[in-house]
């Protein structure tokens, strides 16, 4: 058995940085190549073409979850890239209050008209926040945008702030108002509870956090590929080790693309076979050593672990 060092922080991934606890150390060898990434997106693309199964999304108003009016452009640029205008039309952008002006501090998934998806570890009961709706540029007001006040903030009753890798980092933030649903607004659609992806599993991350470690923040929605690493892979001790716990998703790893500062909340978006997108994560943390770091992934919250916990939150509240 490989023995695992202790030398390094895990830092959530809003903007400001606490860190939490050690990770393993790594040994940089078989890094994934071009060919396990055709690979991966090849039997996703041979999945969606041979599983009629008809879209099983929630239709409200005459809107269904998970299905964007623009789809996305998949163009998988190394890194990450702009986003499609509209085409996340989930994504929020949580802000908040300070000396006046609002601030962005993380990412959301619209869930339901008046109800938004996000991690534990962005939400201070100190602070006010507001929801940005049907944006791609934060520095722009866009047409069809909308602007609502978070009314009550839900965190997970085992969220812990000063014991992050025990996980748990989810919250629900109910609007003060119902979001009209248009073609730039939509709901995300949570995947089917105990969904577990497959290894390499290809995903995509969106978010306004930076592209890399220090680097400039984006006014532009960004979306960056990542592939899923299985749980086994995950806490091996020269990946995560313990750190990483079934109630999360890693994904990422490969030192190119990643989630960073100010995606935190964010979703991880992956297609399921019938073409509908699906919420399985919600960004939670990242390595200290940098965001693009090699054999660690960006880690988020698994849905599929807590859909009992939404429902329960929704139906109460």
């Amino acid at each position: 058995m490989e023995k695992e060092y202790w030398t390094h922080a895990i830092f959530p991934l809003g903007f400001e940085k606490i860190p939490i606890l050690n990770f393993p150390s790594i040994s940089l060898s078989d890094k994934p190549t071009h060919k396990t990434r055709a690979l991966a997106r090849a039997t996703q693309d041979s999945l969606r073409t041979h599983h009629d199964q008809g879209l099983t999304a929630v239709y409200v108003g005459g809107w269904s979850c998970g299905v964007p009016t623009y789809p996305p452009q998949l163009s998988r640029v190394v890194g990450g890239e702009d986003a499609r205008p509209n085409s996340w039309p989930w994504q929020v952008s949580l802000q908040y209050s300070s000396s006046g002006q609002w601030r962005h501090t993380c990412g959301g998934s619209l869930i339901e008209q008046n109800w938004v998806l996000t991690a534990a570890h962005c939400i201070s009961s100190s602070r006010t926040y507001r929801v940005v709706v049907g944006r791609q540029s934060l520095s722009t007001v866009e047409s069809g945008s909308l602007t609502i006040a978070v009314s009550k903030s839900v965190i997970h009753e085992k969220w812990n702030s000063n014991q992050l890798a025990q996980g748990n980092d989810i919250a629900l933030l109910k609007l003060a108002s119902s979001v009209p649903l248009t073609d730039k607004i939509q709901l995300g659609c949570l995947p089917p509870a105990g969904t577990i992806l497959p290894n390499n599993y290809v995903c995509y991350v969106t978010g306004w956090g930076r592209l890399q470690s220090n680097g400039a923040l984006p006014d532009i929605l960004q979306q960056g590929e990542l592939l899923v690493v299985d749980y086994a892979t995950c806490s091996q001790p020269s990946w995560w080790g313990s750190t990483v716990k079934t109630n999360m998703i890693c994904a990422g790893g490969d030192g190119v693309t990643s989630s960073c500062n100010g995606d935190s909340g964010g979703p991880l978006n992956c297609q399921a076979a019938n073409g509908q997108w699906q919420v399985h994560g919600i960004v939670s943390f990242g390595s200290s050593l940098g965001c693009n770091y090699y054999r660690k992934p960006s880690v988020f919250t698994r849905v599929s672990n807590y859909n009992d916990w939404i429902s329960s939150v929704i139906e109460n509240n």
